[in-house]
């Protein structure tokens, strides 16, 4: 109400001459001019009321919608830590350890020590953005074990990579994405097996190649595994990897980045 008045006030003091009755003119003001300007104050105190709430209680939602949203994050968060401590690494370390330990003959000893080698470079693939090709290859061979277990001579996989190259970088996971991808892909059988190839090319990059043996029912490909490659390459290292499909074979060209390079 003071502000209605406040604004009526204003309205008749400095409004030009001739936009209202001057002011001698209204030295006369009459009960009824009382009231009007009464009912004049009273709608705009209510105008300015509800204005005030509206942006008062938009405010209020805001706020709270904010806080909902807080809360929510926060009990995905304490969901998820409750799902990590359900399986604790440690426990699963224990356990293969445990596996290998009462284990009766050297080929399921062996099987547990592979396995155990790709658990843990998974567990460390979160905490690193980047690892070298020797380390890569050194999980690729653990990889590629278990998976002999499962095609055995259905699956061939040749790898030919100089020493010197071995010190270069590459984003971890990288070749497992693509023998995967090669796998998923592609027939498998001890009469025609999966050839993979995995050399260094003339331009200083990583090839990995397999001979094409598509699935006559055709798996759904969401192209993922070779987008989080091409990504991951753009954002650590601004490169691009090359992807060569024909017939006959399927080549992804990943370049091999120089540890020195990266570190300057």
């Amino acid at each position: 109400m003071v502000i209605a008045l406040g604004i009526i006030y204003y309205y008749d003091q400095y409004l030009p001459p001739g936009l209202v009755p001057p002011r001698e003119a209204m030295t006369g003001d009459t009960f009824a001019d009382f009231l009007r300007r009464l009912m004049a104050g009273f709608y705009l105190s209510m105008i300015c009321f509800i204005v005030f709430d509206i942006v008062y209680t938009n405010n209020i939602l805001q706020k709270t919608q904010l806080e909902n949203e807080h809360l929510k994050q926060a009990h995905l968060h304490a969901q998820l830590i409750s799902l990590q401590q359900q399986i604790s690494p440690h426990f699963l370390f224990n356990s293969l350890s445990t596996l290998k330990n009462i284990a009766a003959d050297t080929d399921t000893k062996k099987f547990v020590v592979q396995l155990a080698h790709v658990y843990r470079y998974l567990l460390n693939y979160n905490e690193h953005h980047v690892t070298s090709l020797s380390e890569e290859l050194s999980f690729i061979h653990s990889y590629l074990y278990i998976l002999h277990q499962r095609f055995e001579t259905a699956l061939d996989v040749n790898i030919e990579v100089p020493d010197r190259y071995l010190d270069c970088l590459i984003p971890p996971l990288s070749l497992q994405l693509l023998l995967e991808n090669a796998i998923k892909h592609n027939v498998l059988s001890p009469e025609a097996p999966l050839h993979i190839h995995l050399s260094v090319n003339s331009k200083g990059e990583l090839e990995v190649a397999n001979n094409c043996r598509p699935k006559k029912v055709t798996t759904e490909s969401t192209g993922l595994g070779l987008q989080n490659i091409k990504d991951r390459y753009q954002l650590l290292f601004n490169k691009d990897i090359r992807v060569n499909n024909t017939p006959e074979t399927f080549t992804v060209s990943l370049p091999l980045i120089s540890n020195e390079r990266n570190h300057n």
